[in-house]
């Protein structure tokens, strides 16, 4: 089922633009309309609609960094019939509009207004736990966030920055169900400068929280084909330098080069 569910995925990055349907996405997988949805569902944790949404704002993220064409052009060219929606979907799941998105990308604004954890009165409880790293070259810079969904998108509503692996706390997280993720970028050799993809990322299993102290620890992996690409705008996945030059890292892990390796690697000859 897992083969099936890739062929899916590579059909929605190589034709994000176009009108996919389900049936669409589920002709390229072999699979009935309904068991196909319950399997990509299974397999990457969302809905086949979402994950192609996600690629399709992923797209129009690189397109607002590294192209001088003007919203309405990027939201037709990722697919989008309508700006209104675009924009809707974009400042949701990114966390910021996408002209805010392009000017934070290009002169490393950091004033993002971002939504309180918890309101007056309300029971907030603390989470701590460690997060280890695969070993990789240079250093490394590890983002560990609380999301009310499996998936990152927007910002999350309690988060810390770890200079490498270890020990990481929430604080402040309003009681109720919680997903803890973390990512890992790489840090590259010039000063407050970050890859544009991440290295590993890794999640704690579904956690109640209840006004006081829990614990979850999360194993960071490398990305697969099954991964969401991460749409949160974290500060260090973007150029902090005015007027700098920015071009997408060659070794994205969503690039059809990418994606031929990952699958060979996981269905060898």
């Amino acid at each position: 089922m897992r083969a099936a569910v890739e062929r899916a995925i590579n059909t929605m990055w190589d034709h994000y633009n176009e009108p996919l349907s389900l049936a669409d996405l589920a002709d390229t997988a072999i699979l009935s309309k309904f068991y196909f949805s319950r399997v990509f569902r299974d397999q990457t944790g969302t809905s086949p609609g979402r994950f192609l949404t996600a690629i399709r704002l992923f797209k129009a993220k690189g397109l607002l960094q590294h192209t001088l064409l003007s919203v309405t052009d990027i939201s037709y060219q990722v697919g989008y019939n309508s700006l209104g929606t675009f924009t809707s979907r974009f400042t949701r799941s990114v966390g910021m509009s996408p002209a805010r998105f392009r000017a934070f990308t290009r002169t490393g604004i950091h004033d993002i207004n971002r939504p309180p954890a918890a309101g007056l009165g309300q029971r907030v409880s603390t989470v701590t736990g460690s997060v280890t790293v695969p070993p990789t070259e240079g250093a490394v810079r590890v983002y560990v966030g609380a999301f009310k969904e499996p998936i990152v998108q927007g910002f999350p509503v309690a988060c810390a920055v770890l200079n490498g692996p270890g020990r990481y706390r929430l604080d402040a997280l309003p009681d109720g169900l919680w997903y803890v993720r973390a990512t890992v970028l790489a840090l590259d050799s010039q000063p407050r400068r970050r890859s544009h993809q991440p290295l590993f990322v890794g999640s704690s299993a579904p956690m109640t929280v209840r006004s006081g102290r829990a614990e979850a620890d999360i194993d960071t992996r490398p990305l697969c084909l099954l991964d969401m690409p991460i749409l949160l705008a974290l500060p260090e996945l973007d150029c902090h330098f005015s007027g700098s030059a920015c071009t997408p890292a060659a070794s994205s892990p969503w690039s059809r080069e990418a994606r031929s390796e990952l699958t060979r690697q996981a269905y060898p000859a």
